[in-house]
């Protein structure tokens, strides 16, 4: 059954969902009877939602009840929306290098094939850490570690996702041309809520400058590296190895931070020193 799920959900083009599915025994029994609420506590998106409600009333039609089909409450009205929060978040930011140029060298249905390869190989390693596939922006990923679920180690988690999702981008070879992603972590306090403008509503929408800051220190790592900034720094304190490359100018944060190279992860010994430093 377990299986039968996982073919499901790569039909889709989702299959970095299958861990999350199969971890919370979602087979193709329960399929039929998940509800958006559901979906939200499986930390699936807000668009692979909708693909998902959708791709289950095409398969199941008449069978799904009526609280997968109408995500609302019995008295019509809409789910109420979480307050605003003000939460210490880890922001991981992960980029493909050079999609420009491999744009030019694919036929779109290629290049269409390669990012959905690569949304699923960073989508994949941030839900195996626990945490949440805020935004895709074309070749770039942002997500949040420490909301909506909350650990004490979220700057750790979104580390070891970045350096999971670095891995899964270098297997990725279409016509044998080596594939190398970016990656930038920044930890800082923001409120996270969602926004409506209008008709358009976009959930978990955070304020600060957290994934601003993530999405700059991607910017100036190199292929294959990660790179982190001072609050990342102190809270993973001796997990792994860093090197610091002193302050870098960020466009628009000045000439005032401090950018940090994670190399790699200490061995467990280590670990279990630095967990009680």
């Amino acid at each position: 059954m377990s299986q039968d799920i996982i073919t499901w959900l790569r039909a889709l083009g989702l299959g970095q969902y299958c861990d999350v599915f199969v971890a919370a025994d979602v087979d193709m029994r329960v399929l039929p009877h998940l509800t958006e609420v559901d979906l939200r506590e499986l930390r699936v998106s807000l668009g692979h939602r909708k693909i998902i409600l959708a791709a289950m009333a095409e398969s199941f039609g008449a069978e799904l009840s009526a609280a997968s089909t109408n995500p609302v409450h019995a008295n019509d009205k809409p789910l109420p929306r979480a307050p605003p929060e003000r939460r210490l978040l880890s922001v991981m930011f992960c980029d493909l290098v050079g999609s420009t140029e491999l744009s030019r060298r694919l036929d779109p249905e290629d290049m269409r094939e390669v990012l959905r390869s690569y949304q699923d190989g960073v989508a994949g390693a941030v839900t195996r850490y626990g945490g949440y596939v805020a935004r895709f922006m074309g070749d770039g990923v942002m997500a949040y570690f420490g909301w909506p679920c909350a650990y004490e180690d979220h700057a750790e988690r979104a580390v070891r996702a970045g350096f999971e999702a670095l891995a899964a981008v270098q297997l990725l070879k279409p016509d044998t041309i080596k594939l190398e992603a970016r990656v930038g972590v920044a930890t800082g306090l923001v409120v996270v809520g969602d926004l409506v403008g209008g008709s358009v509503r976009e959930e978990g929408a955070v304020a600060g400058e957290t994934p601003n800051l993530a999405a700059r220190l991607q910017a100036s790592a190199r292929p294959s590296q990660l790179v982190i900034a001072e609050a990342t720094r102190r809270l993973i304190a001796d997990a792994f190895v860093v090197e610091d490359l002193g302050e870098k100018p960020l466009k628009g944060f000045g000439t005032g931070i401090h950018v940090y190279l994670v190399k790699s992860e200490r061995e467990v010994e280590s670990r279990f020193q630095a967990a009680h430093t």
